[in-house]
């Protein structure tokens, strides 16, 4: 059989696959496809265990496409630029925080909408991802090429790059990011100095889908930065958290007043900045400590909502930047 007929029996197939899968959303059970697991010819590689399964990976991934933007953002940190990624749905892209190192980078779709076609005809060595990858597309992505799922835990961010850095071979280069992050940390808590332990930071999210605010959580990615450094967010914040999945608590414009704090950063996702204004323009808003005391910080929510080693880095200057102005 010609290459050619070959690759368009294969496209075929997948495209078949999708709609089934497709019509499994609406209650056909997706247990009943049954698809082999893919083949690294003439290529050595080594097994790679993670939440779905078993894969077979390269020991040099030269191709790889990621399926959601905290990997991006992590594989670009060990100086790995991949062949093509996804597009955000909600919160700024990576692509206004990571600027040039994007770059000849192709893109497969939005979140959870790949383009099965354009990521079969890039021919990828590897498909990597944290959310962007569910047992669904796991099938299918893994008849296009191996593929792993990471594990998608906001506050073990540092875990997840390690993994990450195992697997396409930068151990080194992400345990000296980990080192030099560490080190800033350390000088930011030597500048905040005493007041550290009375600092109280709230962080807030308005989201482009919701239309409303939400704390984010110290089991969060933010939340988890502020924890590390030893900042607190406010003990009615806290309370509301019951486990460590708890990273979100969505607010009413009633119960508004959970933001207060001593400083609040408030991320605004695109889409979402006339509902800030709108909250910015209420009696209970303009009623916070944190607000009469001119304490509230508008950030960006490209790097502070999720993300890996420069989102973290991003963030501390942020705080290096408004942190010292309230102590």
């Amino acid at each position: 059989m010609k290459k050619g007929c070959f690759y368009y029996i294969k496209l075929c197939f997948l495209v078949i696959i999708s709609a089934l899968i497709v019509t499994a959303c609406h209650g056909v059970k997706y247990q009943d496809l049954t698809l082999s697991k893919p083949k690294l010819l003439n290529t050595e590689c080594k097994l790679v265990k993670h939440e779905l399964g078993e894969t077979c990976v390269s020991l040099n991934p030269q191709r790889i496409i990621v399926t959601e933007q905290v990997s991006l953002e992590a594989l670009i940190a060990l100086g790995i630029k991949p062949i093509a990624t996804v597009d955000t749905a909600f919160v700024a892209s990576k692509t206004n925080f990571l600027t040039s190192q994007m770059d000849g980078i192709n893109y497969i779709g939005k979140e959870s909408q790949f383009n099965l076609e354009t990521t079969l005809k890039l021919h990828p060595d590897l498909i990597i991802g944290t959310y962007g990858i569910d047992a669904a597309n796991y099938k299918l992505f893994s008849q296009i090429a191996p593929t792993v799922k990471l594990q998608n835990v906001h506050s073990q961010w540092k875990e997840t790059l390690m993994s990450l850095a195992e697997i396409v071979n930068r151990t080194a280069t992400a345990k000296t990011l980990l080192i030099e992050y560490q080190q800033r940390l350390e000088k930011l808590r030597t500048a905040l100095g005493e007041k550290i332990n009375e600092l109280e930071v709230s962080v807030s999210r308005f989201h482009g889908g919701n239309k409303v605010p939400a704390i984010r959580s110290q089991y969060s990615f933010p939340g988890s930065i502020l924890a590390e450094l030893g900042i607190s967010m406010p003990v009615h914040q806290r309370q509301l958290i019951k486990t460590a999945d708890d990273t979100v608590v969505t607010l009413s414009l009633e119960r508004i007043d959970l933001l207060d704090a001593d400083v609040l950063f408030v991320a605004v996702d695109p889409g979402a900045r006339e509902v800030f204004n709108q909250y910015q323009n209420t009696r209970i808003w303009q009623t916070l400590n944190v607000v009469q005391n001119q304490r509230v910080y508008s950030v960006d929510s490209s790097y502070w909502i999720f993300g890996s080693i420069l989102s973290a880095n991003a963030i501390v200057d942020d705080l290096f930047k408004y942190l010292l102005k309230a102590t």
